[in-house]
């Protein structure tokens, strides 16, 4: 009974999980069955591969074709697994030579007419095949320059099922080689010299910079909060290796990488609009589990202009991501993991009608309450710098000479993030935002003296423990930032004023 084997991958969020699948011809009327969990579009695989081969000048068996895919208790969808099947029907049918197939992971959505067409997720798949000692891996060709991101692993990239099955019977030069890596094109980095004026939101914007510090600008329309949040990822240092793959694995699972840029080296930022759905934000979906934009946001900025416009349990989904970093998304079947640190700037009018001066506004103090509301306490208590914009015609004369250039501003952020991470290098963290409340009470107990007001503060119940926890984090950066060697009483003052709940 003719038996083959090959190898595919199936993700589970980020998680990849290697599958095996093996092709028995024989032993039943003719037809062809798909077991092991498929979904719709798997199941589909049999008339799609069964045509590709027909149309690769190839023959079919006359029999009962069984395509096992391993682990069976793992649900398994997409078109990925088409030209794994393929090969393996025609090795058990003895058309094809199994030998390259051993050790080897297949990728790709197969046409009708043989083409081999891309598919997301080919970079977490890699990753997940080197991590089971598989040796080689055929991808389509546009997905070539994300494959050879993957290192250790012997990557080809074919255009057919043609070159594919050439490939297998001996011909080397079959299959395309990747290219040698083209640097990433630097993406455009907005001024913040073209923002006018607002110090105070220049200085937060700075601190949030150089600790990963969440931000709530509030304000009347006009005043540059938008300009500001987008500027933002121009202070951020560039990614290391480890985020960026992290970071491109989740944008290949969401199927937003170019061929020109396969890598992404600076933080993303993304802006969703305010009727974002909550699967559309944390992420979920029918059947395989997508990831939503805070995952796109993972090591980056993630910006919600109009905050109060988004309804209330679209604020709340996001607590836990901020907390913990990550996202886990129950299914029937499993859960699947999505990382999701992000720096959160939320951007909001004081009210809804939104006037130039407050003086103008129309609102009942019910309607501003209610507006304001939805910026729920447990949110607020996760945003770390809370800062009022000041009005436009505040603001005449109140600059002299020209603005920091945003060169100006990344400097200094570099120097205080140098300062954070040879801190916390003995425990992997690379900002003051990443370091546990515990840990900030322990190792690094500031003086009694320091944090006087602090603990006024907490006995009078306008800061909460989580809130003092992030005040102390604040006050570090400010420290890295004066290039002092631990926050003194000034910087645990100024921490506290930045989360000043007159400023929402």
């Amino acid at each position: 009974m003719p038996l083959a084997r090959a190898w595919s991958v199936a993700l589970f969020g980020v998680d990849g999980v290697i599958v095996e699948i093996e092709a028995d011809i024989g032993g039943g009327r003719p037809r062809t069955q798909i077991v092991g969990l498929p979904d719709a579009s798997l199941n589909e695989a049999k008339e799609r591969v069964r045509a590709a081969i027909r149309n690769s000048r190839e023959e079919w068996p006359t029999e009962l074709v069984t395509l096992a895919l391993s682990p069976a208790a793992l649900p398994k969808g997409g078109a990925g697994y088409d030209l794994a099947l393929a090969c393996a029907v025609l090795v058990a049918a003895g058309r094809v030579p199994p030998e390259r197939l051993a050790g080897t992971v297949l990728l790709g959505e197969l046409a009708l007419d043989g083409r081999v067409r891309s598919v997301r997720g080919v970079l977490p798949g890699l990753l997940a095949a080197r991590k089971a000692d598989l040796r080689r891996a055929v991808v389509p060709t546009p997905a070539l320059t994300e494959a050879a991101l993957v290192t250790g692993l012997e990557v080809r990239g074919a255009d057919c099922l043609v070159d594919v099955l050439t490939w297998l019977r001996g011909d080397s030069e079959a299959l395309h080689e990747p290219s040698a890596p083209q640097p990433s094109p630097s993406p455009e980095v907005l001024d913040l010299a073209d923002v006018i004026g607002q110090p105070e939101a220049r200085w937060a914007l700075e601190v949030a910079a150089a600790g990963a510090h969440h931000v709530l600008l509030t304000g009347p329309p006009g005043t540059g909060k938008t300009m500001l949040a987008k500027r933002l990822p121009g202070l951020l240092p560039p990614l290391t290796e480890e985020q960026a793959l992290e970071v491109t694995a989740i944008h290949s699972i969401a199927g937003s990488l170019t061929a020109r840029s396969p890598l992404i080296t600076t933080a993303p930022f993304v802006a969703p609009h305010h009727s974002t759905s909550v699967p559309g934000l944390v992420g979920g979906g029918v059947g395989f589990a997508k990831p939503g934009v805070i995952s796109r946001a993972h090591h980056g900025v993630l910006f919600m202009d109009e905050a109060c416009e988004f309804a209330a349990n679209r604020l709340e989904s996001l607590r836990t991501a901020l907390e913990e970093g990550e996202v886990r998304l129950v299914r029937r079947d499993g859960v699947a993991r999505y990382p999701a640190r992000f720096q959160l700037i939320l951007a909001t009018n004081p009210c809804p009608c939104a006037p130039p001066r407050e003086s103008d506004c129309t609102c009942s103090p019910h309607a501003r309450r209610r507006y304001l509301g939805r910026l729920s306490g447990p949110l607020l208590d996760r945003v770390d710098l809370r800062v009022r914009m000041r009005p436009m015609t505040a603001m005449s004369g109140v600059e002299v000479g020209q603005p920091e250039t945003t060169a100006q501003v990344r400097a200094r952020v570099a120097k205080a993030r140098h300062r954070a991470a040879d801190r916390w290098k003995q425990h992997g963290w690379l900002a003051n935002a990443q370091a546990p409340g515990p840990i900030l009470r322990r190792e690094f107990a500031l003086p009694a003296k320091a944090t006087a007001l602090l603990d006024r503060g907490m006995r009078a119940g306008v800061v909460t423990a989580r809130g003092a926890d992030r005040c102390l984090r604040v006050a570090w950066t400010l420290a890295d930032l004066a290039e002092d060697d631990q926050p003194g009483a000034d910087h645990v003052a100024a921490a506290l004023e930045f989360r000043d709940r007159r400023a929402v």
